[in-house]
């Protein structure tokens, strides 16, 4: 770095003391990263998405654990993107981050009417379905299925699918009872087992897919967030494992060298010691 270019950003090396000043302190900081460091210098839209959906699953990560400090980092971490992002844009004269900032608060005072205009909504219930007809009224006439299309493609596989279902469900496309859709889901599965049965690959995939999307459509049914339940279950999968092990090893023994019917026995006792 030359005196100059180290003269012009000293001051920034000094923590901001407003919501103002640690904004622009952020800013300038990429700015001075896109000019002088040879990673910073080569990042585009395209790039940093990997670190977009690794700092956002951080941030839920932080969450999840009840970590605040960790949550204060990863969260600083989002904003970075956010920014980065947004000077990339302005670099191409496309937007800016007050175009970002200004975009979002203008779409929040349109989407709340019961806060900043003569609205009415006092239930989540009715916040949520003022909010989804504000939407549809900005886009202008949307067919049910182009509003399918509104999913991203991009989202985690299970929360995909459940918006989609939701969706669908508003124009009354749905099981009318948690009965049929687990009915749906018993039948997607003798699908499946019919498939491995005959070895069709190709079926195998698209009948387990269509396995997952039932389970998924179940999950809708009794409000359980599909994505939350199955990383609970993993946990839980992770946590009796490694007693399992811890187990085996107080018994003298490894799980390398134990029959499946013996690490199962095992798997079981620290079930019930789990109840």
């Amino acid at each position: 770095m030359t005196e100059k270019v180290r003269e012009e950003y000293k001051d920034y090396a000094i923590e901001a003391e407003t919501n103002e000043e640690a904004t622009a302190r952020l800013v300038k900081i990429i700015e001075l990263l896109r000019k002088e460091c040879p990673w910073d210098k080569v990042q585009t839209h395209d790039t940093l998405v990997p670190c977009m959906i690794e700092e956002a699953y951080e941030s839920v990560e932080a969450i999840n654990n009840k970590d605040d400090d960790n949550l204060c980092e990863e969260l600083g971490d989002v904003m970075l993107q956010v920014i980065f992002h947004s000077s990339l844009a302005e670099e191409e004269n496309k937007f800016t981050l007050i175009d970002v900032i200004n975009g979002e608060c203008d779409k929040m005072i349109r989407r709340h009417p019961h806060i900043f205009a003569d609205g009415d909504a006092k239930t989540v219930d009715k916040v949520l379905v003022k909010w989804e007809n504000i939407k549809y009224k900005e886009r202008g006439s949307q067919s049910a299925a182009s509003r399918l299309d509104d999913v991203p493609s991009a989202f985690p596989a299970l929360i995909r699918s459940a918006k989609v279902q939701k969706k669908a469900a508003d124009v009354g496309f749905d099981f009318t009872t948690v009965e049929d859709a687990c009915g749906k889901l018993n039948e997607e599965t003798q699908e499946l087992i019919e498939a491995c049965q005959d070895h069709n690959e190709k079926g195998i995939a698209e009948e387990m897919g269509d396995l997952f999307f039932s389970a998924v459509n179940v999950s809708r049914f009794l409000n359980v967030e599909p994505e939350g339940a199955l990383r609970a279950a993993t946990e839980k999968f992770i946590r009796r494992f490694r007693e399992v092990e811890r187990m085996a090893e107080a018994g003298g023994s490894s799980l390398d060298n134990m029959s499946l019917e013996e690490m199962d026995e095992l798997w079981n006792e620290v079930k019930k010691q789990e109840v």
